[in-house]
């Protein structure tokens, strides 16, 4: 047995010196037989520079942070008179995005989402939700299976010179009607303001 070991440890020893002596000749290649180092890629352009042209840039139309709070407080103290205190208004740009949110004491989790779903939907059609809402009526698809949207009444539409720039929203109330006229009362709060 141990004659076994040792002609398996010399066996290893001449594979190692074997191995070692191939790299050390590999490593000893003159520095002429080398390949050539790869040239640099040239740099890659990321952006390119938008002439500020009218037919490349659009301008658009947006509602202030101030004016979005002024709303969306003015909605939630119209509910809160009418004792509904379990909503939340939300106030989106015309593509979804929000530019200010509140959310009542005691409002559902739910309600955030609904807020934010009739404002979009009121500012993407500039129309109000509960009008909206009696166009889905039929059988089969309908402008109501937009993901994101909501046709419930209470989501109306804010216009500058008569074209939708976003919306507000209100969720949470027992009826869409009443989410509707708070929605209205923050709309009306910066009509009002811009007076």
């Amino acid at each position: 047995m141990k004659k076994s070991n040792k002609m398996i440890a010399v066996a290893a020893a001449g594979a190692l010196l074997l191995t070692g002596g191939v790299t050390a000749v590999a490593n000893a290649v003159s520095p002429a037989a080398a390949p050539a180092a790869v040239p640099a890629a040239a740099p890659v352009k990321v952006a390119a520079e938008v002439q500020p042209a009218p037919e490349n840039v659009v301008a658009q139309n947006r509602i202030s942070v101030g004016a979005s709070s002024a709303a969306v407080n003015a909605a939630l103290a119209k509910c809160q008179a009418d004792k509904l205190p379990f909503v939340t208004v939300a106030v989106v740009d015309r593509f979804g995005t929000v530019q200010a949110l509140l959310r009542g004491d005691n409002a559902a989790e739910h309600t955030i989402e609904a807020a934010k779903q009739k404002a979009y939907t009121a500012a993407a059609f500039g129309a109000p939700t509960s009008e909206l809402a009696k166009r889905t009526n039929g059988n089969g698809p309908s402008i109501a299976d937009l993901p994101g949207t909501l046709f419930l009444a209470g989501g109306v539409p804010l216009k500058v010179n008569g074209v939708s720039v976003a919306g507000i929203g209100v969720g949470g109330a027992p009826d869409g009607a009443l989410d509707e006229a708070c929605a209205t009362a923050g709309a009306d709060a910066l009509a009002v303001a811009s007076k």
